[in-house]
């Protein structure tokens, strides 16, 4: 237990330096005040983009890393999946965003299957016993419905599958197509935001927004989902 508290206060700590060198470059070149405006946003999407393009692998590189170390920690998942769909679109978004949460998801599950399994068992198992059989019987099928219908806060979601003993293989595997139905909606409405700020000189309104099918589209997508989650949760957590 002392060991998992350490590796993750040293890749907290990594995280913490990291992001304090990119405040210092963006705080040591442009002030709070500009940095919080929509021109300041808007001004540099097209740097940020051409960037990006020319350095495609080294950024998808870091962005991944960064959203493993996020996830380790037990940030929440929809910022970065939106900030994927804002910097690379709704594909590649997807893509790279199911990755990163999937390798982080897997390393969480892994530490923690491995120091805090009999714990997990103890605070959870009677709430969650009903899941039990059902993992047993069809350990992938059920792994992907459990990630795609969520239901509980993201950082609990990769630890419930210690109590159950789920292989490697299909919690990876289980987590990586349970979560991108969800990953393409939000990565979609990130470049949908993207595309608007680019369109628009000046900030668009509340109505503006909606009524743009690349906004409104996957906010539709985004409850239709819920609704089939819905659904399925009442099957899926029935005791």
């Amino acid at each position: 237990m002392q060991r998992m508290k350490n590796i993750k206060i040293w890749i907290g700590i990594v995280y913490l330096i990291l992001l304090f060198v990119f405040l210092y470059f963006l705080f040591s070149n442009f002030s709070i005040e500009e940095v919080t405006t929509y021109n300041f946003i808007r001004s540099n999407i097209e740097y940020l983009v051409g960037f990006k393009d020319a350095n495609l692998a080294l950024v998808s590189a870091i962005f991944i890393i960064l959203s493993i170390a996020w996830v380790f920690l037990q940030g929440f998942a929809s910022p970065i999946v939106l900030a994927s769909g804002f910097l690379f679109g709704s594909y590649l978004g997807t893509i790279i965003i199911v990755t990163a949460l999937t390798l982080g998801s897997t390393l969480v599950y892994i530490f923690a299957n491995f120091f805090f399994k009999n714990l997990i068992r103890e605070k959870f198992l009677n709430k969650f016993s009903n899941l039990e059989k059902k993992f047993k019987d069809k350990e992938l099928i059920y792994m992907i419905i459990y990630r795609a219908i969520g239901g509980i806060p993201f950082q609990i979601q990769n630890l419930i599958p210690c109590m159950f003993s789920v292989s490697i293989k299909n919690f990876f595997f289980g987590t990586m197509i349970g979560l991108t139905p969800q990953a393409f909606i939000i990565s979609t409405l990130g470049n949908g935001l993207e595309n608007q700020i680019r369109k628009n000189i000046e900030p668009p309104s509340i109505i503006d927004l909606i009524s743009s099918f690349e906004i409104y589209a996957p906010i539709l997508g985004f409850f239709s989902l819920l609704i089939i989650i819905y659904l399925l949760k009442n099957f899926f957590y029935k005791k």
